[in-house]
């Protein structure tokens, strides 16, 4: 009998520590009142402030400009929301919080802004956005530009919290001195493999703001469509887009770009040449080349012909077309994946490669955008793919190679040897999905961290940012919100600051954040778990 005891007393314990528990409650709960992305310096203290928009004045002390009105109005509408969606929420029969407890300083009274220099139109690479924001009864906003102010203000918003009741926002004391660690963080968005409605992207925007990010890059067109609506070449989205509604005019165009002006985002255009292209081919035939199979017999349309001159002419009208449109001194001029097999097929391509004196079909790549970037408006600067620099495509120094390929170290190790500028994409592709949080996979990457130390003759400071890219091959208007956020979230904060690892505290901060973009009307999907979001 003693055997059977102690023979069960085991099996039980074994069967006991191969059970999973789960406790009740949330996996990460939510913080309260954490600002994301992470500022570089902040205090914290215990007393606390509460909201009252008939008390608070918000006074703009130095320069004031259209841009610094709308974020004031926009921060009040923000404040004001937090407290009409969780009403629903509020403990009617608890008792009101007291106000005359230690930690109660009193209503917040006033936010001053000073902003000591005049208004920026446009932001720009290399604007300034570092701001100084004290938070007391009387609060102070500093920054020496727009910019800075836009994210002062952000992060203002980020740091009230309801009460425990729901009842009240409150704000405790402190102080925030905060900068960005990377110039450009940007967020890619394609629009062509799935066209993507205006109230989205206005939308999008709407959140890298709440993220801090600063870069729309519109990945516009693509093999798929072409939605983008020239007034010099109409055929172009008549016949290239999906369909006559699914186009972007300029007027839209105009919209996105002030919806990111009065947010500090920049708007990148990218019309990807010479390949991703067959959508122009539809309306412009002659610009494509075509390919043969080893037979010699025709199979379709590929890349655009760079032994053309009449390619270089519609390209230089339409990229001045696009260059007088978007205010962003660059453009992205794409390069990727060019289908060098279809110019080896061509005949006519294999004379020129005899008859010129060409080492390989490679150098008809270095062709094309050495005569195609001079087409470009004066003063402004490419961005490509990384494939150009791979091929030995002579660039121009100012020139910013982006990187998505994998093993990606040596790859920024010879552009930067090369001087250029870099932006780092590989491993922040939002169309890669992992079950769970695979955020943390994105917030763990650091562009700088990849290459430190592996080579003394590197400016690591010439890796000026990154991107998330969110292609849409599977993602349309239905799901991109969901599929973007808070997975970005993590991208933006790695660009803004620096944390090494994915801890408790940044889980618990960002299950915060998701419920302050679920309030904001942004369908951020659930960063970790199980968890719940009331109103914020």
């Amino acid at each position: 009998m003693f055997r059977l005891f102690v023979y069960l007393n085991i099996l039980g314990a074994f069967l006991v520590t191969g059970l999973h528990i789960v406790e009740p409650g949330p996996e990460y709960p939510a913080s309260k009142g954490a600002i994301w992305p992470r500022p570089q310096m902040q205090s914290i203290e215990i007393p606390y402030y509460k909201f009252d928009s008939d008390i608070l004045e918000i006074k703009v002390v130095d320069h004031d400009c259209p841009i610094l009105s709308n974020a004031v109005q926009r921060s009040l509408a923000v404040l004001r929301e937090m407290l009409r969606i969780a009403s629903p929420y509020v403990n009617r029969n608890a008792p009101q919080q007291v106000l005359d407890d230690d930690t109660y300083d009193g209503p917040l009274k006033s936010l001053s802004i000073y902003l000591t220099s005049p208004c920026e139109e446009y932001p720009h690479f290399g604007m300034i956005e570092s701001y100084n924001l004290t938070i007391a009864a009387d609060s102070t906003l500093r920054s020496s530009s727009i910019w800075g102010i836009l994210r002062g203000l952000e992060s203002w918003t980020h740091l009230f919290h309801l009460s425990d009741n729901r009842d009240q926002l409150h704000i405790n004391k402190g102080e925030v001195h905060d900068f960005p660690r990377y110039a450009h963080r940007g967020l890619l968005v394609d629009t062509s493999r799935h066209y993507i409605s205006m109230s989205n992207i206005l939308l999008i925007l709407d959140a890298m703001a709440m993220n801090k990010m600063n870069v729309f890059h519109w990945h516009i067109v693509d093999d798929q469509s072409f939605p983008y609506q020239s007034e010099r070449f109409p055929d172009l989205s008549r016949l290239g887009a999906y369909h006559e509604t699914l186009i972007y005019t300029k007027e839209n165009i105009q919209t996105v770009i002030d919806h990111a002006r009065n947010r500090g985002i920049r708007v990148i255009p990218e019309f990807d040449v010479p390949g991703h292209t067959r959508s122009w081919g539809v309306a412009k035939p002659d610009l494509l080349t075509h390919c043969y199979d080893q037979d010699g017999d025709y199979v379709g349309l590929g890349p655009m012909n760079p032994i053309k001159d009449s390619t270089y002419t519609f390209l230089q009208e339409l990229f001045h077309e696009v260059q007088a449109l978007f205010p962003e001194r660059y453009i992205h001029i794409g390069g990727d994946e060019v289908d060098l097999d279809c110019w080896e097929s061509n005949p006519e391509f294999q004379r020129y490669i005899q008859e010129h004196n060409l080492t390989s079909v490679a150098d008809f790549h270095a062709l094309f955008m050495r005569n195609t970037i001079p087409l470009l408006s004066e003063n402004s600067r490419p961005i490509v793919w990384q494939e150009v620099f791979d091929e030995g495509v002579p660039l121009p120094k100012d020139t910013i190679v982006q990187v998505w390929k994998e093993n990606e170290a040596p790859e920024m190790l010879n552009i930067l040897r090369a001087s250029h500028q870099l932006i780092y994409s590989t491993g922040w592709y939002l169309d890669h999905l992992n079950t769970g949080g695979d955020w943390t996979e994105f917030f763990n990457k650091d562009p700088r961290d990849l290459v430190n130390g592996l080579s003394k003759d590197i400016n690591v400071d010439n890796i000026v940012g990154g991107e998330a890219c969110m292609w849409a091959e599977v993602v349309n208007d239905m799901n991109i919100m969901s599929r973007v956020w808070p997975r970005a979230s993590a991208v933006a904060e790695r660009l803004w600051g620096h944390e090494s690892q994915a801890t408790y505290q940044v889980h618990c901060r960002l299950e915060e954040h998701t419920c302050r973009m679920n309030a904001r009307g942004i369908h951020a999907q659930p960063p970790s778990g199980p968890g719940f979001c009331l109103g914020v």
